[in-house]
């Protein structure tokens, strides 16, 4: 069994937004991700880093070289990173070729964690499990599967992350 230790690096995305009933909108405030790991009852040592809580609509290749930064000086070889779906792909493209010798496991969620119905406990308890059993490498854990960073993208029109065609 692998139990090492693991890194959470929450960047944001659906996963942290929260509802502000001032003003009427999905917001970030701060991060769910000790609550969200104590509920999936992971029992392994975690370690939190939050690198900033953005929706991954604004992320630009400079938040990406802080993610990178982020991956690289981590103790821990295995690695989940909490993200926004709609620009998950790209980042994962982006760290694929840059990461040797560490397990990174993004995910996010559909709809945010505060909110019924959401998939944010399912699909982190997915990504710290294929953190677990995959070999090195960048992935993206999503809808019940994995996909390696060079063969995945998010069918919009589905909602679901799948491989390329």
């Amino acid at each position: 069994m692998n139990d090492d230790s693991l890194r959470i690096i929450i960047t944001g995305g659906t996963f942290d937004k929260h509802y502000d009933e001032l003003k009427g909108e999905l917001t970030f405030k701060d991060t769910h991700l000790p609550e969200i790991v104590k509920k999936a009852r992971i029992v392994s040592a975690v370690e939190f880093e939050i690198v900033h809580l953005i929706d991954s609509l604004n992320m630009t290749d400079d938040h990406r070289e802080l993610i990178l930064s982020a991956c690289s000086r981590s103790a821990e070889n295995r690695i989940v990173i909490t993200h926004g779906t709609d620009r998950m792909a790209e980042t994962a493209r982006f760290l694929g070729p840059r990461i040797t010798g560490k397990t990174i496991v993004l995910t996010g969620a559909m709809i945010p964690y505060q909110i019924t119905g959401s998939d944010a406990l399912f699909n982190l308890g997915s990504a710290c499990m294929a953190a677990r059993l995959l070999g090195p490498g960048v992935y993206i854990a999503m809808n019940g599967r994995t996909f390696p960073w060079d063969n995945v993208q998010k069918d919009f029109s589905r909602g679901v992350f799948r491989p390329l065609d």
